[in-house]
């Protein structure tokens, strides 16, 4: 996994009534702190089965950790590493996060500042994103980087694409296996 990057698994409560998830707590400290992980804002996104937000470029920040969850449908999240010094630069990882999982497989996904990322729907219905960033919206912060610029390879040598992700999850539903699932 990309240096600084956290998986956290998150605990299903699941009775007869449904479920309940506990999604960011102040007793976490791989994932909130006053100091350097405090709490910003909350928002979350609906988008659209297999549409990426930036079909071609990587979403960027330099000050904001970003803290993502998928509770509805399914979604791949996209990490690159370009870091200066990072022990983990030039690492690609790829996290599938959703409701696909089961109750034992839903987790936070916790990203650094100046890591790399973006998500693709790869579910038939939308996906349901939450994001509790550490800091407020600002337009300053929010970068973008083409794919191109960034030159992320996947395992096999190929650029990464949208696509490439988009027809493996396609022939994943036939027969192919899954993305890796992140293992908390």
């Amino acid at each position: 996994m990309i240096c600084d990057v956290v998986v956290r698994r998150l605990q299903v409560n699941r009775d007869p009534r449904g479920i309940l998830v506990e999604t960011l707590r102040a007793d976490w400290p791989d994932c909130y702190d006053t100091a350097g992980r405090a709490f910003g804002q909350s928002y979350y996104s609906a988008t659209e089965p297999w549409v990426a937000r930036d079909e071609d470029r990587w979403h960027v920040h330099q000050r904001q950790t970003d803290r993502f969850i998928v509770p509805l449908g399914d979604a791949v999240v996209a990490l690159y590493d370009p870091r200066e010094g990072s022990p983990t630069r030039g690492r690609l990882n790829l996290v599938r996060l959703g409701g696909s999982n089961g109750d034992q497989g839903q987790y936070l996904v916790l990203i650094p500042p100046r890591v790399l990322h973006g998500f693709v729907v790869v579910s038939a219905t939308p996906a349901l994103l939450l994001n509790y960033p550490t800091h407020l919206w600002d337009a300053a912060d929010e970068g973008r980087i083409s794919f191109s610029d960034a030159d992320a390879r996947l395992a096999d040598g190929r650029p990464f694409a949208w696509d490439v992700i988009r027809d493996f999850e396609r022939d994943a539903a036939a027969s192919a296996p899954e993305i890796a699932r992140a293992e908390g």
